[in-house]
């Protein structure tokens, strides 16, 4: 779905795939595609561009032309009205372990793909030192 692969802690895979251990598994098949192709990195080699979980970051929906800000975070901790997005949710799904200038295509729930483009990771745990996160 998009050319360079998407990069993932260990930590946030473990964690994601525990959360995905509840679901049912064709729900989420998208996200598992993409976990799966991930290449796999330390929290220590997280480089601070990449949206990792907890991670606030500004996105651009290319076919509305529309900048978004969200945070992505596990379901528990979800909140629309706070712009705290669900990695189960599709946008979350979409853009875990982008980093900023990548692209992706991503077919939402209402049936249209969409491009989003990482503009800018505004927060991200690892990059300020918060491993609790």
């Amino acid at each position: 779905m998009i050319e360079d692969g998407i990069l993932i802690t260990e930590k946030d895979l473990l964690r994601i795939k525990h959360v995905l251990s509840f679901q049912k598994s064709e729900d989420f098949e998208n996200l598992e595609l993409e976990l799966d192709r991930a290449s796999i990195i330390n929290d220590n080699e997280v480089p601070s561009d990449l949206v990792t979980m907890n991670s606030k970051v500004k996105f651009l929906n290319v076919q509305e032309n529309k900048e978004m800000t969200i945070t992505l975070v596990y379901p528990s901790d979800a909140n629309f009205s706070e712009g705290k997005i669900s990695v189960l949710a599709s946008l979350g799904s979409a853009i875990i372990g982008l980093r900023v200038g990548q692209e992706i295509n991503w077919m939402f729930p209402d049936g249209k793909t969409r491009t989003l483009k990482i503009l800018e990771v505004l927060y991200q745990p690892e990059a300020s030192g918060d491993w609790h996160l």
